[in-house]
């Protein structure tokens, strides 16, 4: 995930400004994160014992004389593998950027094999930088719905009968260990949000119309390989997307605690009623 502009990181997840003026658009990731993941407590518990199993011993001489200490590292091996995963995956965006634009980018020895993959699909395609690219990391707003979020790539391919050009959105995803096919539930309705978003906005803080795009793809990036992999963005993932938006609204702004309910003849009951 990289930094946009107008994007801000708050309690309740990241949020847009939007420059306009309006009211704050939730993420497009932010709104997915009200979907539940059943796949994410046997990954972090799977990570949290291979940390256990990588030292055996010094790991049961801890439980015996900093028991607390080691629960505590033991709990953030998750967090902390999401957030080193999570900055690989800024820094490969960017190398992204910077491949495309022709612009200088410092070595990066983790970055490289990533953008060596993501060079070996542009030349399989044949895309021409200046002729095919119609934007790199841009971000959308659906001002009517109420939520903005930040595409990675829209590029012309000759997809299309007679290879005539078609408009793709595509989104990189990195990944050390996960299979090159790997495709998550909610990968689609994300693209399907950004698909659908009708503006783009531009540097200088004003928004134009987003382009039409035709098909809707994940690039798959690998240190050894990489797979384009085609993924529905119809109405039907849009809508799915938007029944998520209003799950994390509404969880967004739910109260913390909601008043216990005593009978009317309880010590106290009267005043509480009051209240």
């Amino acid at each position: 995930m990289t930094d946009p502009k107008w994007a801000r990181d708050t309690d309740r997840g990241r949020y847009y400004t939007d420059p306009a003026g309006g009211p704050d658009l939730i993420s497009v990731t932010n709104a997915l994160s009200s979907i539940a993941k059943p796949a994410l407590v046997p990954w972090a518990a799977g990570l949290t014992a291979d940390a256990v199993i990588a030292e055996p011993i010094a790991t049961a001489r801890r439980a015996r004389t900093e028991p607390t200490a080691l629960r505590k590292e033991l709990v953030a091996v998750s967090r902390q593998y999401t957030e080193r995963a999570q900055n690989l995956g800024t820094r490969v965006h960017l190398r992204a950027v910077a491949l495309v634009l022709n612009t200088p980018y410092p070595y990066d020895v983790e970055v490289e094999p990533y953008a060596v993959q993501l060079a070996a699909w542009f030349r399989l395609w044949r895309v021409d930088f200046e002729r095919d690219i119609e934007a790199v990391e841009t971000t959308v707003v659906h001002r009517a719905r109420g939520y903005a979020g930040t595409g990675d790539l829209w590029v012309w391919l000759p997809t299309g009968r007679y290879r005539r050009r078609q408009l793709w959105l595509v989104d990189y995803k990195t990944s050390a260990k996960k299979p090159a096919d790997t495709v998550y539930d909610e990968q689609p309705l994300q693209l399907a949000a950004l698909r659908h978003a009708p503006e783009w906005l531009l540097p200088d803080d004003s928004s134009e119309p987003a382009p039409r795009v035709h098909r809707t793809a994940l690039l798959n990036l690998r240190p050894r390989s990489h797979r384009f992999i085609e993924v529905p963005s119809g109405r039907e993932q849009f809508a799915a997307f938007l029944g998520a938006m209003r799950t994390a609204r509404y969880l967004h702004g739910a109260p913390g605690a909601y008043p216990a309910v005593v009978p009317p003849w309880a010590p106290g009951a009267s005043d509480r009623k009051a209240a």
